[in-house]
Protein backbone atom coordinates (compact mmCIF):
# COMPACT_ATOMS: atom_id res chain seq x y z
CA UNK A 1 0.00 0.00 0.00
CA UNK A 2 1.37 3.11 -1.12
CA UNK A 3 1.88 5.92 1.00
CA UNK A 4 -0.86 8.68 1.19
CA UNK A 5 0.98 12.17 0.42
CA UNK A 6 -0.14 13.96 3.49
CA UNK A 7 1.71 11.16 5.63
CA UNK A 8 5.00 10.64 3.05
CA UNK A 9 5.62 14.60 3.96
CA UNK A 10 5.73 13.86 7.45
CA UNK A 11 7.39 10.33 6.97
CA UNK A 12 11.57 11.02 6.95
CA UNK A 13 10.98 13.33 10.01
CA UNK A 14 8.86 10.92 11.85
CA UNK A 15 11.25 7.23 11.08
CA UNK A 16 14.08 8.83 12.43
CA UNK A 17 13.04 8.22 15.58
CA UNK A 18 12.91 3.96 14.82
CA UNK A 19 16.51 3.85 13.81
CA UNK A 20 18.95 5.91 16.37
CA UNK A 21 20.52 2.41 18.17
CA UNK A 22 20.61 0.25 15.26
CA UNK A 23 18.49 -2.40 17.52
CA UNK A 24 14.90 -2.82 16.32
CA UNK A 25 13.17 -4.03 18.99
CA UNK A 26 14.76 -1.02 21.23
CA UNK A 27 14.39 1.60 18.44
CA UNK A 28 10.83 0.66 17.97
CA UNK A 29 9.81 1.35 21.23
CA UNK A 30 11.86 4.27 21.66
CA UNK A 31 10.35 6.03 18.57
CA UNK A 32 7.12 5.03 19.12
CA UNK A 33 7.18 6.77 22.92
CA UNK A 34 8.48 9.82 21.48
CA UNK A 35 5.43 9.24 18.76
CA UNK A 36 2.94 8.66 21.58
CA UNK A 37 4.88 12.25 23.36
CA UNK A 38 4.38 14.41 20.34
CA UNK A 39 0.75 12.78 19.68
CA UNK A 40 0.24 13.76 23.53
CA UNK A 41 1.98 17.70 23.31
CA UNK A 42 0.54 18.76 19.99
CA UNK A 43 -3.30 17.18 21.81
CA UNK A 44 -2.85 19.32 25.01
CA UNK A 45 -1.90 22.29 23.00
CA UNK A 46 -5.03 21.85 20.83
CA UNK A 47 -7.49 21.30 24.03
CA UNK A 48 -5.73 24.11 25.63
CA UNK A 49 -5.75 26.19 22.28
CA UNK A 50 -9.49 25.88 22.28
CA UNK A 51 -10.17 26.13 25.97
CA UNK A 52 -8.93 29.88 25.88
CA UNK A 53 -10.84 30.40 22.87
CA UNK A 54 -14.01 29.00 24.10
CA UNK A 55 -13.56 30.35 27.75
CA UNK A 56 -16.01 32.84 27.87
CA UNK A 57 -18.81 30.61 26.16
CA UNK A 58 -17.61 28.05 29.45
CA UNK A 59 -18.10 30.76 32.25
CA UNK A 60 -21.53 31.59 30.53
CA UNK A 61 -22.84 28.17 30.31
CA UNK A 62 -21.17 27.66 33.81
CA UNK A 63 -23.10 30.65 35.14
CA UNK A 64 -26.50 29.38 33.75
CA UNK A 65 -26.16 26.31 35.21
CA UNK A 66 -25.67 27.94 38.99
CA UNK A 67 -28.22 30.47 38.16
CA UNK A 68 -31.03 28.66 37.25
CA UNK A 69 -30.20 25.69 39.70
CA UNK A 70 -30.36 28.49 42.55
CA UNK A 71 -33.71 29.53 41.15
CA UNK A 72 -34.61 25.83 40.90
CA UNK A 73 -34.13 25.67 44.81
CA UNK A 74 -35.37 28.66 45.75
CA UNK A 75 -38.62 27.63 44.04
CA UNK A 76 -38.52 24.79 45.44
CA UNK A 77 -37.99 26.05 49.10
CA UNK A 78 -41.09 28.54 48.59
CA UNK A 79 -43.31 25.68 47.70
CA UNK A 80 -43.61 26.90 44.08
CA UNK A 81 -43.50 23.56 42.21
CA UNK A 82 -44.23 25.08 38.59
CA UNK A 83 -41.80 27.12 38.71
CA UNK A 84 -39.56 24.94 40.39
CA UNK A 85 -39.93 22.35 37.74
CA UNK A 86 -39.45 25.09 34.86
CA UNK A 87 -36.09 26.43 36.57
CA UNK A 88 -34.91 22.83 36.96
CA UNK A 89 -35.06 22.22 33.05
CA UNK A 90 -33.73 25.40 32.37
CA UNK A 91 -31.04 24.10 34.45
CA UNK A 92 -30.99 20.87 32.95
CA UNK A 93 -30.87 22.23 29.82
CA UNK A 94 -27.43 24.88 30.31
CA UNK A 95 -26.13 21.78 32.03
CA UNK A 96 -26.42 19.97 28.67
CA UNK A 97 -24.85 22.53 26.54
CA UNK A 98 -21.74 22.75 28.94
CA UNK A 99 -21.09 19.10 28.85
CA UNK A 100 -21.44 18.18 25.83
CA UNK A 101 -19.16 21.31 25.08
CA UNK A 102 -16.63 20.13 27.27
CA UNK A 103 -16.95 16.74 25.62
CA UNK A 104 -16.86 18.55 22.30
CA UNK A 105 -13.37 20.15 24.11
CA UNK A 106 -12.20 16.94 24.75
CA UNK A 107 -11.61 15.27 21.30
CA UNK A 108 -9.06 17.99 20.59
CA UNK A 109 -7.04 15.81 22.99
CA UNK A 110 -7.32 12.60 20.88
CA UNK A 111 -7.18 13.72 17.42
CA UNK A 112 -3.42 13.66 16.97
CA UNK A 113 -3.16 9.66 18.17
CA UNK A 114 -5.59 8.50 15.09
CA UNK A 115 -2.98 10.35 12.65
CA UNK A 116 -0.06 8.89 14.33
CA UNK A 117 -2.25 5.75 14.33
CA UNK A 118 -2.69 5.58 10.61
CA UNK A 119 0.74 6.73 9.94
CA UNK A 120 1.92 3.43 11.99
CA UNK A 121 -0.25 1.59 10.27
CA UNK A 122 1.53 2.10 6.68
CA UNK A 123 5.13 1.59 8.20
CA UNK A 124 4.00 -1.55 11.13
CA UNK A 125 1.05 -2.76 9.85
CA UNK A 126 2.87 -6.57 9.98
CA UNK A 127 4.85 -6.06 13.44
CA UNK A 128 3.44 -8.29 16.18
CA UNK A 129 4.81 -9.18 19.38
CA UNK A 130 4.21 -12.51 21.03
CA UNK A 131 2.76 -11.81 24.79
CA UNK A 132 4.70 -14.31 26.89
CA UNK A 133 3.03 -17.32 28.66
CA UNK A 134 0.44 -17.28 25.83
CA UNK A 135 -0.51 -17.74 22.12
CA UNK A 136 -1.51 -14.38 21.77
CA UNK A 137 0.11 -11.65 20.20
CA UNK A 138 0.16 -7.45 19.77
CA UNK A 139 0.43 -4.93 17.12
CA UNK A 140 1.86 -1.55 17.32
CA UNK A 141 -1.90 -0.11 18.41
CA UNK A 142 -1.64 -2.05 21.77
CA UNK A 143 2.07 -1.08 22.31
CA UNK A 144 1.38 2.86 20.74
CA UNK A 145 -1.46 2.89 23.63
CA UNK A 146 0.40 1.09 26.39
CA UNK A 147 3.04 3.56 25.55
CA UNK A 148 0.99 7.06 24.85
CA UNK A 149 -0.76 6.51 28.64
CA UNK A 150 2.76 6.07 30.34
CA UNK A 151 3.79 9.49 28.23
CA UNK A 152 0.49 11.11 29.66
CA UNK A 153 1.50 10.05 33.37
CA UNK A 154 4.59 11.56 33.07
CA UNK A 155 2.98 14.63 31.23
CA UNK A 156 0.66 14.76 34.09
CA UNK A 157 2.78 14.79 36.85
CA UNK A 158 5.24 17.86 34.91
CA UNK A 159 2.82 20.10 33.20
CA UNK A 160 2.88 22.58 36.02
CA UNK A 161 6.46 23.37 35.52
CA UNK A 162 6.36 23.83 32.05
CA UNK A 163 5.20 27.53 31.04
CA UNK A 164 2.36 27.22 28.76
CA UNK A 165 1.18 24.83 30.78
CA UNK A 166 1.46 25.77 34.69
CA UNK A 167 -0.71 28.69 33.02
CA UNK A 168 -3.45 26.77 31.74
CA UNK A 169 -3.54 24.48 34.91
CA UNK A 170 -3.93 27.40 37.41
CA UNK A 171 -6.23 28.52 35.04
CA UNK A 172 -7.81 25.24 35.50
CA UNK A 173 -7.42 25.38 39.13
CA UNK A 174 -9.43 28.81 39.65
CA UNK A 175 -12.61 27.36 37.58
CA UNK A 176 -12.65 24.13 39.60
CA UNK A 177 -12.25 26.00 43.06
CA UNK A 178 -14.92 28.68 41.56
CA UNK A 179 -17.27 25.19 40.93
CA UNK A 180 -17.37 26.19 37.28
Amino acid sequence: MEMHPFYAAFDPCLIRFYRLTGCGLVDFFFGTFVLAWIALIIGEFTISGVFLALRSRIEETSAQVTRYHNLSMDALAAGDKAAYKAANKLANDAFGKSFFLRIAMSAGFLWPVFFTLVWMDYRFSNIEFDLLFTDHSVGYPCIFVALYAAAYLIFKRIRYKLPYFSRITRINAAYKGAGI
